[in-house]
C-alpha cells in the first residue's frame, strides 16, 4: 500500500544546518519505526512569509 507522510520544520536564522539534520533524523526514525519497505519519493518545499523562508515541509511517499 502506498502512503504519504508530511514533516514540518520551522527554520531560524543561523540554525538551518542543525534544523535540517534534525528533520533528516525524524524522517529516518519514522522509516525505521513504521517498517517502510520502499521509499518512492522525498521532496522538500520551503514556506515563506514577507519574503523570508520560515520553514520547510518534507513529503515522504512510501510503501509498507
Amino acid at each position: 500500500m502506498i502512503k504519504v507522510k508530511t514533516f514540518g520544520e520551522p527554520l531560524e536564522p543561523f540554525h538551518v544546518r542543525k534544523e535540517l539534520d534534525d528533520l533528516d533524523q525524524r524522517v529516518n526514525e519514522f522509516i525505521v519505526e513504521n517498517g517502510v519497505k520502499k521509499v518512492l519519493s522525498v521532496s522538500d518545499s520551503a514556506t515563506h512569509e514577507n519574503g523570508s523562508t520560515i520553514g520547510l515541509i518534507r513529503v515522504l511517499v512510501y510503501e509498507v
